[in-house]
């Protein structure tokens, strides 16, 4: 039985570069900055965000296992793929049960008939032909569950993502599992998955 799998739609975000000071002040500030950068020749950490690109990455495998959100939804799909498997087995048992219960009968000349024999056949046909109807209905109510769960997981991530960004103004946010390599002083995971548990548990609360 094939499980959900949650993804994220791509959330890459269009918006404009970061604002920039015109003060003389801050000007004299950069400067200053810039000469004590290059006579130490060490870079300060303010001088190596500026350096990197306007985009930053999320890691989506971390942050399905870490939004509390996405794990309560799993816990749901699994409650329900577990109560299927249960039905699937009870329609067995009872089934075979019923099927070596004729077996046995027809052994022992239990049948006096041939319509008593018949009406145990037309039993079991109809109690077979309600495990189909039941298992076919528990199968459907599954898949439609797991995917309004991933639609649900999807638009969370997404609309945080946007909102998130607006403080940002990062030219795009990307799948690190879309890249062959990427600088990992542009991962924003965490900064993601502690937004998006904050959000989440605040709504909980109400």
């Amino acid at each position: 039985m094939k499980k959900i799998q949650l993804t994220i739609a791509a959330a890459i975000i269009a918006s404009g570069l970061f604002a920039t000071s015109c003060s003389n002040d801050n000007k004299t500030a950069d400067k200053n900055v810039k000469g004590q950068t290059e006579k130490t020749g060490k870079t300060s950490a303010k001088d190596k965000a500026q350096e990197l690109p306007n985009y930053r990455y999320v890691d989506v495998d971390t942050v399905l296992a870490k939004y509390n959100l996405a794990k309560d939804y799993n816990e749901e799909i699994l409650r329900l793929q577990t109560n299927m498997e249960s039905q699937m087995k009870r329609h067995q048992s009872e089934i075979q049960n019923f099927a070596s219960s004729m077996d046995k009968k027809m052994q022992n000349n239990g049948y006096l008939s041939e319509a008593s024999f018949k009406q145990d056949q037309n039993n079991l046909a109809s109690m077979q032909d309600k495990a189909q109807k039941n298992m076919a209905s528990l199968q459907s109510n599954f898949e439609t569950s797991a995917m309004q769960a991933q639609q649900a997981v999807n638009d969370s991530i997404e609309a945080f993502v946007k909102e998130y960004n607006k403080t940002r103004g990062y030219d795009a946010i990307l799948f690190k599992n879309a890249t062959l390599y990427i600088n990992p002083d542009l991962d924003i995971t965490n900064e993601i998955v502690e937004g998006l548990n904050a959000r989440y548990n605040k709504v909980n609360k109400k």
